[in-house]
């Protein structure tokens, strides 16, 4: 079994939160009070951001390499400030999983100053973007930054900045208690539960069984990531997982009552599609694929349901060492649907 360790850092809240903000549909968040908080920032890091988030990642390889005092919001954007302008694009952008060719084209299109059709469509394919192809416009975005990085580190520190002062460094107060609680959970389940079943259970549904030979792995909670789990390799030894810490009655919308957690569920469940794929999950594991042969459905239309069932909680994801990935039926969370009701309404 690898070698289990533990860290936390409001850092990691200050971008996974930027990319939320960016892409909240994927968390279960509502829109307008996403554009509510992107429309704090001056125009023009506002329209900035919302152009680098549509092909930046979360820089999980550069966080886990700051040195633990500047593990904090403000500590990584200091550290980000002292790093030479030009430089700032490749900490941010490139990881340890950054394949070695995309790397060869970034830097070949920061050397000349520009891109052909061949880079961007390489970059498209190659880029790594989750599980998806990256969307030509972000291509061509990341193209035109590596083509200036000066200018975009320039811009992208400022941004950053303008963001903490505008936001985060309020949000930093509220959330840092329930990363500490968050910490402390997870530790203690470490000493009383396998890795496999703590890692199920940290991300509420991920199989990492293939990740198990890795030699260390690196739990760090964060209050944005929930209901989801971010992970990656950031050294060649090493996987970082990001966990979701925020507790179930608590939402990223400070003052809403409803708890999140059950309004995504029953979202999820009002939808003759995803009842129908969890009827088929329930009887063997099954990949996108094969669930959209079964439904006779194009299979992004069919990874969209599994996205918010996962969301939801309702299935479990299980990596395949090749890249593929099977989902079965969680029956505990279908059974706790009813109970979870049962306990609001009883309120």
């Amino acid at each position: 079994m690898p070698q289990l360790s533990f860290e936390s850092g409001t850092a990691y809240d200050l971008f996974i939160s930027l990319w939320v903000l960016h892409h909240p549909v994927r968390f279960g968040l509502r829109p307008s009070w996403a554009a509510g908080v992107r429309s704090r920032l001056p125009p023009e890091q506002r329209a900035f951001l919302e152009r680098a988030q549509s092909f930046l990642p979360v820089p999980l390889t550069w966080l886990y390499n700051l040195l633990p005092a500047c593990k904090s919001a403000a500590g990584a954007l200091a550290t980000l400030a002292e790093l030479p302008a030009a430089a700032r694009l490749s900490a941010l952008c490139l990881s340890e999983e950054t394949a070695a060719e995309v790397v060869y084209r970034l830097q070949r299109i920061a050397d000349q100053g520009a891109w052909s059709e061949d880079d961007l469509e390489a970059l498209r394919q190659g880029f790594h973007f989750g599980a998806r192809v990256m969307p030509r416009e972000a291509a061509g975005r990341l193209c035109a930054a590596w083509a200036a990085p000066e200018a975009f580190g320039e811009q992208i520190l400022a941004a950053l900045q303008a963001y903490f002062q505008a936001f985060f460094v309020e949000e930093e107060g509220r959330i840092l208690p329930v990363l500490e609680a968050g910490l402390r959970l997870a530790q203690e389940k470490a000493r009383s539960v396998s890795l496999p079943a703590l890692l199920d259970e940290l991300s509420r549904g991920v199989n990492f069984e293939s990740y198990l030979k890795i030699p260390e792995i690196v739990l760090a909670p964060s209050y944005w990531a929930s209901p989801l789990v971010i992970y990656a390799r950031v050294a060649p030894q090493t996987m970082l997982l990001v966990f979701g810490s925020r507790p179930e009655q608590e939402t990223l919308v400070p003052g809403e009552q409803l708890p999140p957690d059950l309004v995504l569920v029953l979202k999820s469940l009002a939808d003759s599609t995803r009842l129908r794929i969890l009827r088929y999950l329930a009887g063997q594991p099954l990949t996108p694929t094969e669930l959209a042969r079964r439904l006779r459905l194009r299979p992004p239309t069919v990874s969209h349901h599994l996205n918010s069932l996962r969301l939801a909680g309702l299935v479990q994801v299980i990596l395949q060492p090749e890249g593929e990935r099977r989902y079965t039926l969680r029956r505990e969370a279908v059974q706790g649907v009813m109970e979870h009701l049962e306990k609001f309404l009883g309120k």
